[in-house]
């Protein structure tokens, strides 16, 4: 049966005060966490694949710790068959590349992948760098961006929103897409989803398991570092100006000059 792999992240609630640790990873063990937003809408993008093309499986894939099953019986709720879980001690710090290849390597354990589905961005690294790096790993090709997408015989098509308008884009299968919030909004879980993804049994998988090292992920192997971090500045109030409608309207057009916005 030809699988839909969506992955999805267990991320730190955005309305959490989000902090680092010493050596500049987040601290996740003072925070709420819940599934990735964006991922809500690359699953729907899945399911509504699956409903409109028979034949079809979809398969969320998470990477993290046992706390994480908590995002992957979410994507159970909204529909998804089954769910991975590639949990590893050595796993933890690993950065983008390390993180893809450990992914790269666990959607290799789904048979008949013909696409994988991302979010667009993570909203704890907010990279955007996962969809890129698992296309050149598995050798395909990659639609980013995506607002819509659909597929069509062995074509997979969508619909990527940019500020110079939208632009309609096409691949043949079997490829990778991400999913901007864009996109269609996702559903919500019916109580009969919830109850059965309380149940369903998620496969756990360790780095043995799909073929990796340890010393190809984790922070003390990553081939990139953060060595320096501040706090955001506090939002200062913005400047009112005063005058009749053709004063207004005269700094305002300045003030976007200025700011190379117009």
């Amino acid at each position: 049966m030809p699988a839909i792999v969506v992955l999805v992240k267990h991320v730190p609630d955005t309305w959490s005060t989000r902090t680092l640790e010493e050596d500049f990873t987040m601290d996740r063990d003072n925070v709420d966490l819940v599934i990735d937003e964006v991922n809500e809408y690359a699953v729907e993008q899945a399911l509504r694949l699956k409903e409109a093309n028979e034949g079809y499986e979809v398969v969320a894939l998470c990477a993290g710790p046992a706390g994480a099953e908590e995002a992957l019986r979410k994507a159970l709720a909204m529909g998804a068959d089954r769910a991975v879980l590639l949990q590893d001690d050595a796993l933890a710090g690993s950065d983008v590349l390390g993180t893809s290849w450990a992914l790269f390597n666990a959607i290799n354990q789904v048979p008949d992948v013909q696409l994988v589905i991302t979010g667009a961005a993570s909203s704890d690294g907010s990279m955007g760098q996962v969809p890129g790096i698992l296309a050149e790993y598995r050798q395909q090709p990659a639609l980013t961006y995506l607002k819509s997408i659909s597929i069509e015989g062995d074509t997979v098509r969508g619909v990527r929103e940019t500020a110079d308008g939208d632009f309609e884009i096409e691949a043949s299968l079997p490829a990778v897409v991400s999913i901007s919030d864009k996109a269609d909004k996702p559903r919500f879980p019916n109580f009969k989803g919830i109850m059965a993804a309380k149940k369903a049994e998620i496969q756990t998988l360790n780095l043995a398991a799909i073929g990796v090292a340890a010393e190809q992920v984790g922070l003390a192997h990553a081939a990139t570092a953060v060595t320096q971090a501040q706090e955001r500045p506090k939002r200062e109030a913005g400047e009112r100006i005063y005058g009749n409608p053709e004063e207004l309207a005269t700094k305002i057009a300045q003030f976007l000059a200025d700011e190379k916005l117009i």
